[in-house]
This record gives structure tokens, sequence and C-alpha cells, in this order.
């Protein structure tokens, strides 16, 4: 027997409802997505917003820089002191590697419907920002910030990016 699997592609749909901001993630939570993800959050900050609700719901599953990306969104709440971020609609896998990161201990995670939801979302302008190791770093190092015993587990992906970027540094002089 031959089994496919289908892969959606990927993409963040955003909304706001008040002063709630909502962005859904359909396919893929990637180091693909995580730049775009980041800016827009960034611009919504600036603009005074301070509740975000991510929802997974057909979210097929997400990638340790994508997860690190919403715990840098919390942790940046958290340093700004005000707000939070949401997870809703979580599936068990998806729930199941946030809280093997210990993400669920710095923002919510319900795996039950959210039926508040803004009627209509917009997809998200494609960013001039890159998936680079900056991105990458960052998110990674907010993993290790939001839960010590991350620190283990990523160890090597930061020391190795850490060493990438010093060598480009070195050589951009």
């Amino acid at each position: 027997m031959c089994q496919f699997i289908v892969s959606i592609p990927s993409s963040v749909l955003v909304g706001s409802l008040g002063r709630t901001v909502w962005l859904k993630v359909n396919g893929r939570g990637t180091f693909q997505n995580s730049p775009g993800v980041k800016e827009f959050v960034k611009q919504m900050i600036q603009r005074g917003h301070r509740q975000f609700v991510v929802d997974l719901d057909a979210c097929e599953l997400m990638d340790s820089t994508f997860m690190g990306t919403l715990a840098g969104v919390a942790l940046r709440l958290r340093e700004i002191g005000q707000g939070g971020l949401r997870a809703v609609n979580v599936n068990v896998r998806n729930a199941s590697l946030l809280e093997n990161l210990g993400l669920d201990q710095l923002f919510s995670v319900e795996t039950g419907h959210a039926t508040d939801a803004p009627a209509t979302l917009r997809q998200t302008e494609p960013t001039q920002v890159d998936a680079s190791k900056e991105t990458v770093l960052e998110a990674h190092e907010a993993l290790i910030e939001a839960d010590a015993h991350n620190a283990v587990k990523f160890k090597d992906v930061v020391d190795y990016l850490r060493q990438e970027l010093a060598e480009e540094n070195r050589t951009d002089d």
C-alpha cells in the first residue's frame, strides 16, 4: 500500500478584533514564515497592540524557529509589562511540541475551539526580511530564555550559528 502525505502551502493570515491581533497559521509554521510573523508583530506592538492570538487550527506542525519566534513575542510582551500571547485551536501534536519546550509556561496553549476570531483575515504582505541566520539564532535564544532546559536541546544550533555569524562578520571587515 502506498501512502501520500499532502502538505498545504504555508501562509499566515492576520486580522484584528478590537485591540486583539489574530494570526492564523495555515500549513506549517517554519523558519520560512517566522521573519514575516516577527516583523508583523513588531509593527503591531509599535502601534500599541498588546494582545495576540495565534490560531493553530490549520497548522500541520511547527519547527523550532517558529516556536522560538512565538516565544520571542511572549518574552517581548513580558518585557513591556503588558499584554500576552495565546495559542488557540492547538492540536495534540503541536500542544506536545510547545509543552516539551516549556512554552506552555510562557503563554497560554488552548486546545479548545476559539469562537471569537475575526470574521475576515488577510494574508500577511510578503516581507523583505529573509530567514537569516540572525533570525534563527534569535528564535533559539528565545527558546532558551523561555526555559533553561532548552539550552541542552539547542546548544549545538546556537553555537553553530554564533560561529557562522562571527566568521561572516570577520570576512565583512
